[in-house]
C-alpha cells in the first residue's frame, strides 16, 4: 500500500527519563511535582563574581556514571550527560527487552538551546581539568550539539536509527517531540527517544542577566511581582511507540500524543508576540481534533518575565472562553531552555496518570494583566483527560502539544489532520 495512504498509526507516550533539580527518574520527579519542590539555590558551576544576584536550578545529585554504561562520560559534556542518562531511564521506563529495541526502526530527536556551550564558555580552562595543551582538543571532542543525539545511539548501541539534534531555542523539547509523533504516526519508525536537554552555562545566564530578565532570589509565574527566570539544567526524554506495538506487549501507557502545532512568526528577536502565540495554539487543537473546552489544564511556558507572561495569558483568553487551569513548572525547575517543554510533557504525562495538576510555586498574588488560574502553591487532584503544554522561543518559534488519557477505542488518529500544520 502506497505509504500517503495508511491509516495513521496512534501514538503513546509508554516510557519517561527525568533528569531535573526536583529530582532524578519518573518517581521522584512525580514527588518533586507533587509536593511543590524548590530547585533554586545560589550557581556554582561558575564564578558569579560581579553579579548582583545569582541564583539557579542546578542539579547538585547527579552522577553520569550510575547512568551512563558504554561510554566514558568524560568523553560527553554535561548536556549530552544528562541526555544520555535520560534516554537510558526513558528505555528501562519502558519496559521494552534491550534486544528488542536494537531490532526496531528508531528516531532520536533532542533539542537544546546551547548544546555544549558549557564547556565552550570555559575554552580557558578554568572549570575543565585539562591542561592548556588538551583544552582544544579536549573541547572540540565535546562540544558539538550533534552529540545529544548521537551519544544515546552509542550508549544504547542502536543500528537501524536516525539521530537529529533540534535547536529551536526554548520551544526545542516540543518540536523534537513532535519530529518523533510524525515519524511514528507515518509509519517511518517503530519507536522514538525524544525530548531536550541543556545545561547551565555562563553565556546564557549572562545573556538573560544583561536582558534584565534574570530573578533576585525566585522564580514566580504570573504573580504580580515576578521578576523574571531563574536558569536552570537537566533533560527530559520521552519513550514513544505506535499503540499498537504498546498494547502487543503490555507496556504501560502513560498518556497518547493527540497532536502539536508550529509556527514561527520573527516578530521579533525576543519578545513573543500574542497571536501568533494563539494561531499556534489553535493549530494544535485542530491537529489533536479536539476543542479549547476539552482542556483540563494548560502546562504554560510561563517563564516569570513580565512580557512572557502577559502576552502567554492574552494568547490564552484569546482561544479559550474560560482558559482551564494554567501553571508553570518552571516555578519549580527553573527555565531548563531546551529541556523546558519536554520536561513539561513528562509532567503533563505524569498528571494524566497519576490524576493531578501540578502547582505554580512561589506564589502570591496573580497578576490581574495574566487574569487566570495558576493553581498556587499546592497540587490539585483532578480528573486529567486531556492537557496542552505551550513552549515558546527567541524569533518567534512557538510550539503547542497536546496529550490526552490513552482510551480504547476512540481512534482518535483518525481524527487530526497533518500532524505539524504551520500558520
Amino acid at each position: 500500500m502506497d505509504n500517503n495512504h495508511r491509516t495513521p498509526r496512534r501514538v503513546v507516550i509508554t516510557g519517561l527519563g527525568v533528569v531535573t533539580s526536583i529530582g532524578t527518574g519518573p518517581a521522584e520527579f512525580l514527588s518533586g511535582l507533587r509536593t511543590g519542590r524548590s530547585g533554586v539555590k545560589p550557581i556554582t558551576s561558575f564564578d558569579t563574581a560581579g553579579y548582583a544576584h545569582s541564583n539557579g536550578c542546578e542539579i547538585d545529585d547527579f552522577d553520569p556514571a550510575e547512568w551512563i554504561e558504554h561510554i566514558d562520560p568524560e568523553e560527553l559534556g554535561r548536556a549530552s550527560q544528562f541526555s544520555v542518562a535520560a534516554a537510558r531511564m526513558a528505555v528501562s521506563d519502558s519496559g521494552i527487552d534491550p534486544a528488542e529495541l536494537k531490532r526496531r526502526r528508531t528516531l532520536v530527536s533532542v533539542g537544546t538551546t546551547d548544546g555544549e556551550s558549557r564547556d565552550l564558555d570555559n575554552l580557558m580552562g578554568v572549570q575543565l581539568d585539562v591542561g592548556p595543551e588538551q583544552l582544544d582538543a579536549h573541547v572540540a571532542r565535546r562540544s558539538s550539539a550533534g552529540l545529544l543525539s548521537s551519544s544515546v545511539v552509542r550508549e544504547l548501541r542502536l543500528t537501524d536509527v536516525e539521530a537529529v539534534t533540534i535547536p529551536t531555542a526554548c520551544a526545542a523539547g516540543n518540536y523534537a517531540i513532535g519530529s518523533g509523533f510524525d515519524a511514528i504516526r507515518a509509519g517511518e519508525v517503530d519507536v522514538a527517544l525524544s525530548g531536550g536537554a541543556d545545561a547551565v552555562c555562563r553565556k546564557t545566564f549572562t545573556g538573560f542577566y544583561r536582558l534584565g530578565t534574570i530573578a533576585p532570589e525566585l522564580s514566580q509565574p504570573f504573580d504580580v511581582n515576578r521578576k523574571g527566570i531563574l536558569t536552570g539544567e537537566g533533560a527530559g526524554i520521552l519513550f514513544m511507540e505506535s499503540l499498537d506495538s504498546a498494547l502487543e506487549r503490555g507496556a504501560r501507557i502513560y498518556a497518547e500524543v493527540l497532536g502539536y502545532g508550529l509556527n514561527c512568526d520573527a516578530h521579533h528577536p525576543v519578545a513573543p508576540d500574542q497571536d501568533s502565540l494563539a494561531a499556534c495554539i489553535e493549530v494544535a487543537h485542530r491537529n489533536a481534533g479536539i476543542k479549547p473546552e476539552d482542556i483540563d489544564f494548560i502546562s504554560a511556558h510561563g517563564t516569570g518575565t513580565k512580557a512572557n507572561d502577559v502576552t502567554e495569558a492574552g494568547a490564552i483568553r484569546q482561544v479559550f472562553a474560560q482558559p482551564p487551569p494554567t501553571v508553570s513548572i518552571k516555578s519549580m525547575l527553573g527555565h531548563t531552555m531546551g529541556a523546558a517543554s519536554a520536561l513539561a510533557s513528562a509532567a503533563c504525562a505524569l498528571a494524566i496518570t497519576e490524576g493531578f495538576i501540578p502547582p505554580t510555586i512561589n506564589h502570591q498574588e496573580t497578576d490581574p494583566d495574566c487574569g487566570l488560574d495558576p493553581v498556587p502553591n499546592e497540587a490539585r487532584p483532578a480528573d486529567v483527560r486531556i492537557v496542552q503544554n505551550n513552549a515558546l522561543a527567541f524569533a518567534g518559534n512557538n510550539a503547542v502539544l497536546i496529550l490526552g488519557r490513552y482510551e480504547a477505542g476512540t481512534g482518535r488518529s483518525g481524527r487530526t489532520g497533518h500532524a505539524a500544520d504551520a500558520t
